[in-house]
Formats: C-alpha cells, structure tokens, sequence
C-alpha cells in the first residue's frame, strides 16, 4: 500500500510573543502543554498512529527545539521522526522540505497546532487523496457541522454559495506540480481571518467570485485548476473537531476542554 510522507509545519512567526506562547512562557505555541501533553507530542501521536502515513518530518527552525520534549528527542533518536528546517514561510517550508526529502510524495501537510486532529480524521483525508488522481486536495468541513456542534464557536467560516466552510489544515501533494498550490501560503494562511490576502494568493477573479458568494466550493477548486493548471478539489470532512486549531488563548482553553471531554467518555 503506498503510504503518505507527512510534513507537520511547526515553526513560529511570533516566537515567545505568540500569545499562546506566552500562556506557558515557551518559545513556540506548538511547545505549550494541554491536557497534560506537548501540543506537538500530540500532533505526531495522531499521525503516526494513522496506517496510511509512512515517514513524518517536522519543520522547524532547529532540531534542538524538538529536543526540548524528551518524547519528541526519543521519536527522533529512534528514527520515527526527522528535523527538517523552516524556511522563512508557509510556501517556503514546504517546498524546502520537498527538495530536501528523498522522494517526498505524495505529501501530507499539517500543522503542529492542530490538537484535535485524530488518526481517524488522517485516514478519512489519506483514504480520499490516495484514492484520486488529483495533484492536490484540501480538507474541508462544513460550518454546519461545525456550529452544531459549537453553537457559541467564533470562526472565520469562508461563505460561499453551498454554505460556510472552514479548512482543516490538511493539505494532500501529489508531485512536483502541486507545489504550485503550496504558493497561495507564501504570504500566510489564515484567508478566512485576513481576507485581503486572497487576491494576491488565489488572484482577483477569485476574490470576486468567493466575496460575491458566486461560486460553490467545487468551483472555486475548478476556478484555481485553470489557474494553476494542475487538478484542486476538496475532501469533505465530517468532523467537526477537524478545522479547530489553537490560534489564540480562547482556542486554547476550547480545545483543551474538548480533550478533557475525549477522555471522560474514553
């Protein structure tokens, strides 16, 4: 069976200053303890224990900053992790880390904030990427699901003609030619909270289209295969934990009581 490389993206724009940082006065968010865990320890728990992902590398400015968890030293010590460095953003860690891995595709993306992600929510992604032929996928759940779960949730939802959705920060590459994709993150990500980035990222056609609500979410994928002439489309996630990330102390305090809630019924 062919297996995913994972690239977890861990490095800090705002280093101690990030405000989740400074909750625990660590160097990065993805070091802060929740639930008892390193955030990170937790977010490479999840992947390797998914049975599509084979190698798993972290992106972050330095190897010594993973050596501060000694979970983390011993997954590197016993080879089940590798250090690859950052790059000076989103765009240019992940293309670093493709030309730096032997042989990277297909490539998983995540993000070493992603604290509720599960094994369970990587192989619905992995099922649906290696079963298609397309050179990029997304991860996707609808603001349904997610506010019927989180009726008093605050998030950033991109609305579109088929309803409200929110990302995932699952990001399937197939091939070289993917790495087009990756270019809409040279600025950063977060489009649903800094909307004036996407018409530098995704061009000024697709601005138009998305805030004018003239496109469904298959037609922007369609829209940005033209554009960068290769095949985009989306894996629809059906859990509504998938999208929450800890971007600031309130994502922090909600997710740390949904892990706790995890553990009650566990």
């Amino acid at each position: 069976m062919t297996k995913l490389t994972a690239l977890i993206l861990a490095a800090s724009r705002k280093g101690p200053d990030d405000p989740v940082a400074r909750l625990q006065g660590v160097s990065h968010k993805c070091l802060v303890q929740i639930d008892g865990e390193v955030m990170l320890e937790r977010v490479v728990r999840e992947i390797r224990a998914s049975g599509h992902v084979g190698r798993i590398f972290v992106s972050i400015e330095s190897e010594s900053l993973l050596r501060q968890s000694p979970a983390l030293a011993a997954r590197l010590d016993a080879g089940d992790i590798a250090f690859v460095p950052s790059g000076e953003n989103l765009f240019l860690s992940v293309v670093g880390a493709a030309g730096q891995v032997a042989s990277p595709f297909p490539l998983l993306v995540s993000t070493g904030d992603n604290a509720l992600h599960t094994s369970a929510m990587i192989d619905h992604f992995a099922e649906a990427f290696l079963a298609s032929h397309d050179d990029t996928m997304v991860a996707m759940t609808p603001a349904d699901m997610i506010l019927a779960a989180y009726p008093d949730g605050r998030r950033a939802f991109h609305e579109l003609k088929d309803g409200g959705w929110s990302s995932c920060n699952l990001y399937g590459l197939r091939n070289d030619k993917a790495l087009r994709a990756a270019r809409a993150f040279e600025t950063g990500g977060q489009f649903g909270k800094n909307p004036q980035r996407i018409a530098a990222a995704f061009g000024l056609p697709f601005m138009v289209k998305y805030r004018l609500r003239l496109a469904t979410l298959d037609g922007l994928a369609r829209h940005l295969s033209r554009r960068w002439k290769l095949t985009v489309s989306p894996v629809i996630m059906p859990f509504a934990d998938a999208p929450i990330d800890v971007d600031s102390p309130d994502d922090f305090e909600r997710t740390e009581r949904i892990l706790k809630s995890r553990r009650a019924v566990a």
